[in-house]
């Protein structure tokens, strides 16, 4: 049947051009939980007979891909695969598309932001006018600070080159990647370790994938220099958050910044409700701009993987 699975909460609620393509070629869209993240029940309902599945961030069991027998290609609206079981997609032949670095300028800008409303306390300023005082909390300025960018690949570089048209200085950390675009950059240089570059950075943002341990624990805050905000758009498990709190709590940290979590709607965790923690509700890539050019990457990734043949 052409059946198509949409689950990304910024497509299931709505229409986009990309997913109208798909209905003029004849495909149902199958949209179980529109602009909510689907639950396993959700998915094993809807889908044995999908034959294709534009798929979020939601997580996905060898359940589901058992009870998907229709089903001939995933297409992700983004880049991570940590969510799907690739060992049972493989063992079943079901291929799996990903739509790299549409989002990253989104998401790029995002940590760019959370930067900036960290080395200037805008939360804690903003929340004290609202309680009815008169907060005046001390910032600095991003010119001459430098940054620490945790990850070079489409989304690091981005970063990278937004935070030197800041004047800033810029240290990156990639055991994999060497950017040749900074080269000539007295500003940017890459540093050999992890704790080298967190003990030089009045900022620290991370973009890589997730990884068996925390990258930042309690031994790394302690090489941290004082009153350093750590921003946080790639994944939750990448910090030890007990670690984080009491980084918080002895103002080694000044503001951890997040928009990514173990579990969406979060827990409020004691490191969650700390008024120095600044939480944004997954939205790195959800722009205007990063929804039109992953729609686009992912219905074309779709139709590219099922071959436009979906019988």
């Amino acid at each position: 049947m052409k059946r198509i699975l949409v689950t990304p909460r910024s497509l299931s609620a709505g229409t986009h051009s990309g997913l109208t393509r798909l209905e003029d070629l004849g495909f149902t869209l199958v949209r179980p939980t529109p602009g909510a993240m689907p639950s396993e029940a959700d998915l094993l309902a809807a889908i044995p007979d999908c034959c294709g599945w534009i798929a979020g961030v939601e997580p996905v069991s060898s359940h589901v891909i058992s009870a998907a027998t229709s089903l001939q290609v995933i297409s992700r609206n983004g880049s991570g695969v940590d969510n799907l079981p690739m060992d049972a997609l493989n063992e079943r032949g079901i291929s799996v598309k990903r739509a790299l670095a549409a989002n990253a300028n989104g998401v790029a800008e995002l940590a760019l932001a959370m930067m900036l409303s960290g080395f200037r306390h805008i939360p804690l300023n903003s929340d004290g006018i609202l309680a009815g005082d008169w907060p005046r909390h001390m910032g600095r300025e991003i010119s001459g600070s430098t940054i620490g960018v945790v990850g070079l690949g489409a989304i690091g570089r981005l970063v990278v080159e937004k935070f030197l048209a800041l004047r800033a200085n810029v240290i990156g950390f990639d055991p994999f990647a060497t950017p040749k675009e900074f080269s000539g950059s007295t500003a940017f240089s890459q540093s050999d370790t992890l704790d080298s570059l967190v003990a030089q950075c009045d900022g620290i943002t991370l973009h890589v994938p997730s990884a068996d341990a925390p990258l930042l624990d309690r031994k790394t805050f302690d090489l941290a220099k004082s009153g350093s905000v750590i921003v946080n758009t790639a994944r939750a498990g990448l910090i030890d958050p007990a670690a984080m709190l009491n980084a918080l709590q002895t103002g080694k940290i000044s503001t951890y910044c997040t928009d990514v979590f173990d579990t969406e709607p979060p827990e409020l965790t004691p490191l969650l409700k700390h008024e120095r923690c600044i939480r944004t509700s997954h939205i790195g890539g959800l722009t205007h701009d990063s929804v039109d050019r992953i729609t686009r990457a992912t219905v074309d990734n779709l139709l590219d993987g099922l071959q436009v043949s979906c019988a």
